[in-house]
């Protein structure tokens, strides 16, 4: 059934990390709504299987977006195809190892802030300019609340969603006379397959910090994000929005 909803009857959305997990989510919730879909994502064989669920909604662009040739490039055709984008979703990103700051692999490290904040920062970077043409846009960066609290054993993704916060302030800042509005979420743990790239210790530690004793749900974030990135999200800029189950304590 047709979802009655039309928020996003002309709006197009680049989604980054867009096949799987809280990205292709956010994806289908805007297809349903009216929307087209860019799904950027450097799994060619799950964007492949996204497009095949989305229908003719949807577009699939493969790429790293820690390069950022790639995520010029994309930027750029994409713009090409759909003639704007209204909306940009930043919800790439890895886990890296679970390890003490004192045994923490340098280049673990390097790829996590390489994806999580430089590969966010790349497509802020390259989509801004083509929303400033339309004095349009909604950006939503997924950081998480490692960002706020900090995990143990998860220094470079907690320093890396920590940075996703502060780009996000200050470009919500540059951008007011724009039309566009940077916003983030940060959620506590959820059901995606990025549990997997964890140790179970490590997941046990995250559900404990849950006041709700649950990991949040796919669903739940997407409908707090395509709200974000929807024309009714106009007077908010700069934002955290939690959710977290009870976890967040400002």
């Amino acid at each position: 059934m047709a979802n009655s909803i039309r928020r996003y009857e002309g709006r197009h959305a680049v989604i980054t990390g867009g096949a799987s997990g809280i990205g292709f989510a956010a994806a289908a919730r805007i297809a349903s709504e009216g929307g087209t879909v860019s799904l950027w994502d450097v799994d060619a064989g799950k964007i492949g299987e996204a497009k095949a669920a989305l229908g003719a909604s949807a577009h699939g662009f493969t790429l790293d977006v820690s390069d950022p040739d790639q995520v010029e490039q994309a930027a750029a055709e994409t713009a090409k195809v759909f003639g704007k984008i209204d909306v940009l979703i930043c919800s790439a990103g890895i886990t890296g190892p679970n390890a003490k700051v004192a045994d923490y692999p340098i280049d673990a490290w390097k790829r996590v802030l390489d994806i999580n904040l430089n590969g966010l920062f790349y497509c802020n970077r390259f989509v801004v300019p083509i929303m400033q043409k339309n004095n349009y846009g909604r950006i939503v960066n997924v950081a998480s609340i490692a960002g706020k609290e900090g995990n143990p054993n998860a220094s470079a993704y907690s320093a890396s969603k920590a940075a996703v916060i502060g780009l996000t302030k200050s470009l919500g800042k540059e951008l007011v006379h724009d039309g566009i509005t940077v916003n983030a979420i940060t959620p506590a743990t959820v059901e995606t397959p990025i549990l997997k790239q964890m140790q179970q210790f490590h997941i046990d530690y995250m559900l404990s910090k849950i006041p709700m004793q649950r990991f949040g749900k796919i669903e739940e974030l997407a409908s707090l994000i395509t709200w974000i990135a929807s024309e009714e999200c106009s007077f908010t800029t700069g934002a955290v929005f939690d959710i977290s189950g009870g976890r967040a304590t400002y």
